[in-house]
C-alpha cells in the first residue's frame, strides 16, 4: 500500500508544478489581488496549501509541528519563494511515504490539536492531505480563470499511454524526474 501512496505523492508535486508554473506568470498585483474563494486571493490560497502541508506533512514524518504551521498566514508573499518552499514539502512527503511500513492502517501519527493531541492513522491522515491539495488546487484553478493566464490542466495521473507520457515529460523533467525514474521507485517501495 505505500508504494500507491508514493504514487500519489508524486502526482502531488507534479500538480502543485504545473500549478506553480501557471501562477508564476500571474504579477504580484494579480495574485494578490480578491478574488471568489475560501482565502480570498491566489497567493493567499497557495500559502494556505503549504501551512497545512507543513502540519501534516510533519505529523506523518513523526514530529508534528503543531500549531506553529499557523502563526504566518502568508508566509510567502512571493510566488517564486512559495513555489520553492511547496516543493519541499511535497518532497518530504514523497519521503515520508517512502519510508512508511507497508501496514500503514496500523502506523498512527500525533496531531496536536488545541486542548488535546489527535492520533490518528497514517493512511487516513495521508488521504485526508490530498484531498486537502485537490480541493483548494482547485479552488486556484478556479481564481486563474479569472486571470489571463489559462489554468493548468490538473485532473491527470500517470496513465501509460506515450501521449499522456510526452505531455508529462517537460514538467518531470523541470522537477529531475522521469516516468522511468518514478515507477522504480515505486517497483522499490
Amino acid at each position: 500500500m505505500s508504494a500507491l501512496f508514493s504514487m500519489q505523492a508524486y502526482n502531488n508535486l507534479w500538480a502543485n508544478h504545473r500549478l506553480g508554473k501557471a501562477c508564476q506568470q500571474l504579477s504580484a498585483e494579480a495574485l494578490a489581488k480578491d478574488r471568489k474563494g475560501f482565502f480570498g486571493s491566489i497567493i493567499a490560497a497557495l500559502n494556505h496549501i503549504l501551512i497545512v502541508d507543513w502540519f501534516y506533512v510533519s505529523a506523518l514524518e513523526g514530529n508534528c509541528i503543531g500549531r506553529r504551521a499557523f502563526d504566518d498566514l502568508v508566509p510567502f508573499p512571493d510566488i517564486t519563494q512559495l513555489i520553492s518552499a511547496q516543493r519541499k514539502s511535497d518532497e518530504r512527503l514523497i519521503l515520508a511515504c517512502a519510508h512508511a511500513d507497508e501496514d500503514l492502517a496500523t502506523m498512527t501519527v500525533q496531531l496536536p490539536r488545541q486542548d488535546t493531541v489527535q492520533v490518528d492513522q497514517f493512511d487516513r491522515t495521508f488521504l485526508h492531505l490530498i484531498q486537502h491539495q485537490i480541493h483548494h488546487r482547485g479552488q486556484v484553478h478556479g481564481m486563474l480563470s479569472s486571470t489571463n493566464v489559462a489554468p493548468p490542466q490538473l485532473d491527470e495521473f500517470y496513465l501509460s499511454w506515450d501521449a499522456d507520457r510526452e505531455l508529462r515529460a517537460p514538467d518531470l523533467a523541470e522537477l529531475g524526474l522521469s516516468e522511468d525514474v518514478i515507477w522504480e521507485q515505486m517497483a522499490h517501495d
